[in-house]
């Protein structure tokens, strides 16, 4: 089972050892501490490797980028918004002739 979990590059948990042999995670736990030891050591990140906070430079990189993204989203949104205004505007023209020279209504301006 941890073999498998690491060729699929998905992290092991003890939880899923223990549903594949068909036994409850605590159970496991209780009858195999060595495994479950061994399970979560594999994963387990020492002093030496743990991440940092984020410089002040990558946060402002992330945060531009998301900006920019959202930027992107508005921009799309807001011309898909303004070809649907001038299809209205089109349409409303399109009615309101037929219905202005059958009336004789003089449209004031």
């Amino acid at each position: 089972m941890p073999a498998a979990r690491h060729d699929s590059n998905r992290r092991p948990s003890v939880l899923a050892f223990a549903r594949s042999l068909g036994i409850s995670n605590t159970t496991f736990r209780r009858r195999y501490p060595g495994l479950v030891q061994e399970i979560t050591a594999r994963w387990t990140v020492s002093s030496d490797e743990q991440v940092h906070e984020p410089s002040t430079l990558d946060t402002l990189t992330v945060r531009n980028a998301k900006l920019r993204r959202r930027n992107r989203e508005f921009t799309a949104a807001l011309a898909i918004a303004t070809a649907r205004i001038q299809y209205v505007t089109l349409e409303n023209v399109r009615f309101r002739e037929p219905l202005e020279a059958q009336q004789t209504v003089i449209r004031r301006r």
